[in-house]
């Protein structure tokens, strides 16, 4: 395909997203800065459009920008071995099965208050009185989410 030259606005509007994403990808390194025009005016070219597309594909499907570029980096190898890009799904796959689980217990712990409502009036309401005391909850949804938390800081610090 031939290499089409496109402003930032074109480009933006090409892969669905804002025109600070496309700088602040370049910023940060996930995209190559683009050739420039005698006015100064970024020009992209159709290379830049199918990164961005993989790019925001990746963070569509909740990959952290971390694994983004190492995705991105696998990409240009067409001929090394899979098992990487596999190992980095299956990291995003535990995670969002993670978030999942948790999500679920949330879900139960409101439905579990919302079912056990008492009277009209706030002092005999089930949603304020769980809310102030965390020993009324069936769930330990706070444990969850500050596993979760402690798993995904862990994972980021292992790349």
């Amino acid at each position: 395909m031939a290499d089409v030259s496109m402003p930032i606005g074109t480009l933006a509007r090409s892969v669905g997203c804002k025109v600070q994403t496309i700088r602040y990808y370049e910023q940060i390194g996930l995209l190559t800065p683009p050739a420039r025009t005698a006015g100064a005016q970024r020009r992209y070219g159709e290379a830049h459009r199918q990164k961005l597309s993989f790019i925001r594909h990746a963070r569509e499907l909740g990959f952290p920008l971390p694994a983004v570029r190492e995705l991105l980096a696998l990409s240009d190898q067409l001929e090394s071995d899979c098992a990487r890009a596999d190992r980095i799904a299956r990291r995003q796959l535990e995670a969002v099965n993670r978030r999942i689980s948790m999500l679920t217990s949330l879900r139960s712990e409101l439905e579990r208050m919302l079912r056990h409502r008492h009277g009209n009036r706030i002092r005999d309401c089930r949603v304020i009185a769980t809310l102030a005391d965390h020993a009324l909850c069936g769930h330990e949804h706070h444990e969850a989410e500050q596993r979760e938390a402690r798993e995904s800081s862990r994972v980021t610090r292992a790349r």
